[in-house]
């Protein structure tokens, strides 16, 4: 896991960026738009996220377009499993203990 990959996307504007390519290539014109920012702004954030490997740019004629690479975002999330697998396991044993708190505060009468 690359912290690179962290840092471009931790950039809110980037982030966005990284969420309209996930429904396929874009224009960085068209990007730029979206999310209301000037072209040179989003060249710039497009360049960061393409240094990270997180994106690929193809040139067609005057335009530069954008495709979201998935190899460091699956990278990314199979080095984040870990932590979901633990954060459901502390989870579920809270859910247990909680459970366990509310039955013996629970009476026979009080079950009406």
């Amino acid at each position: 896991m690359d912290a690179t990959t962290f840092s471009a996307l931790a950039e809110p504007n980037r982030l966005q960026i990284v969420e309209l390519l996930r429904d396929g290539p874009l224009a960085v014109g068209e990007i730029a738009e979206r999310i209301e920012l000037q072209q040179p702004q989003a060249s710039k954030h497009l360049r960061v996220l393409s240094e990270a490997g997180l994106v690929e740019v193809h040139p067609v004629a005057n335009r530069r377009i954008y495709k979201l690479r998935p190899e460091p975002l699956q990278e990314l999330d199979t080095w984040l499993e870990t932590f979901r697998r633990m954060w459901e396991e502390r989870f579920d044993r809270l859910d247990l203990y909680l459970q366990a708190l509310q039955n013996k505060d629970t009476k026979p009468g009080d079950l009406n």
